[in-house]
C-alpha cells in the first residue's frame, strides 16, 4: 500500500539557476514543431493512441481548443493513452489506470457528471475500483465516486490533509459558494453540495501508493489551492499536475474565491518540469506528449507568473497604490501567442489583485476607501451634482459609445445605486454590462458582467 517518504522525483529546492528547455529541435521551424512522438523515447508510436497524440498536437499548435474553459473531447468516453492508462475528458478530467485486476482513478470529476463518468469508465474497464486520488478538493474533482461505490466496494481515497479543511469551509459558506458559482458559470440553478466523500488516507508532504504493480508518487503543492497533489507514475513516465496546469493562464486571481498562492505555484511548476515525464495529463485540458513540450509548457507558465509577481512586488515595495499597480502590470509580450497562456478563465489583473491581497492586505491605498460612505449615498451625491441618475446613465452610454467600457461601467453602476427603482437606468446598466461581457475574454469577467446585466433586465 505504501507510506510516507521524501520523493526524489520532485526536488524540494530550486537551484540558483536552471536550464530552460530548448525552444527548437533539429528540423523544427518554430516552437510549434517541438517534437511529440520522437520525445516518447521509451515507447514506440504504436503503443500510444494515434488519435489522442494527433489531437494533443492540434491543441498544442492552437488549431483545436481544449482547456478548463472548453473540454474539447468531452462526451467521447475514456480514451486509451497506452496499455492500462485511460483519459476521460470533462469539466474535471479523470485519469484511469487498470493494473492487475484493479481500477485506480486520479480525480473523480463533478457531481454533475458522476453518472456519465461511471458509465464511460465501465465501458473501458470492469475491474473493481480500489483506489482514488484527489488532486485537490474542488467539487469538480472529488464528486464522482458515488456510482462506483454503489457497486458494493468502497475505494481507498488519498488526498492532502488540507482537503478535509476545505470540505469544512464549504459547509460554513455553502450559500456563498452557491451564489458565486452560479454567477461565475452563468448557472442560476446550481446548488452547492452539502456532503463530501472524505479521503481515507491523508498526507502532509509526500506519499507513495503502490497498487497492483503501479506506483503513484504523490507530492503536496500550493497554487490554485493549498491542498494540491502532484502525481507521478514512473511506470508510464506520467506527470499528473492536477489544476497546476490547465491550458490557460493560471487560475491565480479568481475575484470571487479564496486566496491563491502565486509564488508557490511557480515553485511547483519548476518542480514538475524537473521530472523526467514523457506524458502529462492535466485535470483540465488536453494531454501533452514529449519531454520538450512538457518542460516548455511548465517553464513558460512559470515565467508568465513570475513576471506578474516581480512587477507587482516591485511596485508594492515602492509604495504604489493598488489602482496604479493593477493598471501598470502586464504579462510578458513574448509569451502572448502560447495556446496554454490565453487569459480565457482568469486574467492578469485579477492575479495582481490577489498578490496585493496576499502581501498588502485589504487597504488599497485610497484613504477614502478605508472607512467609506455607503455606496448608495455616494452615488446619490454624485448623481445630484451630475443632474440626476438619468444624466449619469446618459454619460455611461456616451462612454460606452466612445469605447471606454470601464468608465461606462462605473457610471452605469452609480446611476443604478442612486436610483434603484428607475427602469430606464436599469436598461442602461443592462446594456453597458452586456457590452462588457461581450468584449471580455475571461470566463470570470464574462460571468460577473452577464450576471449584472441580467439583474438589471429583471428590473427594467
Amino acid at each position: 500500500m505504501g507510506g510516507s517518504r521524501k520523493l526524489g522525483k520532485f526536488p524540494k529546492r530550486l537551484p540558483a539557476t536552471y536550464e530552460r528547455p530548448p525552444t527548437r529541435v533539429k528540423g523544427a521551424q518554430s516552437r510549434r514543431d517541438l517534437c511529440v512522438i520522437p520525445c516518447l523515447e521509451s515507447r514506440s508510436r504504436s503503443t500510444v493512441g494515434h488519435m489522442i497524440v494527433e489531437y494533443a498536437d492540434r491543441v498544442w499548435r492552437g488549431e483545436s481548443d481544449d482547456s478548463i474553459v472548453d473540454a474539447g473531447m468531452e462526451g467521447k468516453g475514456v480514451q486509451t493513452i497506452t496499455d492500462g492508462l485511460g483519459w476521460w475528458s470533462g469539466f474535471g478530467n479523470v485519469i484511469a489506470f487498470e493494473t492487475e485486476g484493479e481500477l485506480l482513478l486520479f480525480d473523480t470529476s463533478s457531481p454533475f457528471s458522476a453518472a456519465q463518468l461511471h458509465e464511460d469508465v465501465r465501458r473501458w474497464s470492469r475491474a473493481p475500483l480500489t483506489t482514488a486520488v484527489y488532486s485537490h478538493g474542488h467539487i469538480d474533482h472529488v464528486s464522482g465516486l458515488g456510482p462506483f461505490e454503489e457497486e458494493g466496494q468502497r475505494a481507498t481515497v488519498y488526498a492532502h490533509k488540507a482537503v478535509i479543511d476545505r470540505f469544512e469551509r464549504y459547509l460554513l459558506t455553502n450559500g456563498y459558494n452557491a451564489v458565486i458559482n452560479q454567477r461565475q458559470f452563468q448557472a442560476p440553478n446550481l446548488r452547492w453540495p452539502t456532503s463530501y466523500r472524505h479521503p481515507d488516507v491523508t498526507y502532509t508532504d509526500d506519499l507513495t501508493v503502490r497498487r497492483g504493480g503501479l506506483t503513484l508518487d504523490l507530492s503536496h503543492a500550493k497554487g490554485e489551492t493549498d491542498d494540491a497533489t502532484i502525481g507521478y507514475v514512473p511506470e508510464h513516465k506520467l506527470l499528473l499536475p492536477g489544476d497546476l496546469f490547465i491550458w490557460v493562464t493560471p487560475n491565480c486571481g479568481n475575484p470571487q474565491k479564496v486566496q491563491r498562492y502565486p509564488r508557490e505555484w511557480v515553485h511547483a511548476l519548476h518542480r514538475m518540469a524537473a521530472v523526467d515525464a514523457e506524458i502529462m495529463l492535466p485535470s483540465h485540458g488536453a494531454p501533452v506528449f514529449g519531454r520538450d513540450r512538457i518542460r516548455t509548457a511548465l517553464l513558460e507558465t512559470a515565467q508568465w507568473l513570475e513576471s506578474l509577481i516581480t512587477q507587482t512586488l516591485d511596485l508594492l515595495n515602492a509604495g504604489a497604490r493598488l489602482d496604479e499597480i493593477m493598471h501598470a502590470v502586464k504579462p510578458p509580450e513574448s509569451l502572448s501567442d502560447r495556446p496554454y497562456l490565453r487569459a480565457r478563465y482568469d486574467e492578469p489583473e485579477f492575479v495582481v489583485r490577489n498578490l496585493w491581497r496576499l502581501y498588502g492586505g485589504w487597504y488599497d491605498g485610497n484613504p477614502a476607501h478605508l472607512k467609506p460612505a455607503p455606496e448608495a449615498v455616494l452615488a446619490r451625491s454624485v448623481a445630484e451634482l451630475a443632474g440626476g441618475a438619468t444624466a449619469l446613465a446618459d454619460a455611461a452610454l456616451k462612454a460606452l459609445s466612445g469605447g471606454d467600457e470601464r468608465l461606462a461601467g462605473h457610471l452605469a453602476e452609480m446611476a443604478a445605486l442612486a436610483a434603484p427603482g428607475d427602469a430606464g437606468v436599469h436598461r442602461v446598466r443592462a446594456e453597458v454590462f452586456s457590452a462588457r461581457a461581450a468584449s471580455e475574454q475571461s470566463l470570470m469577467a464574462k460571468g460577473i458582467f452577464t450576471w449584472a446585466a441580467s439583474e438589471s433586465r429583471r428590473r427594467s
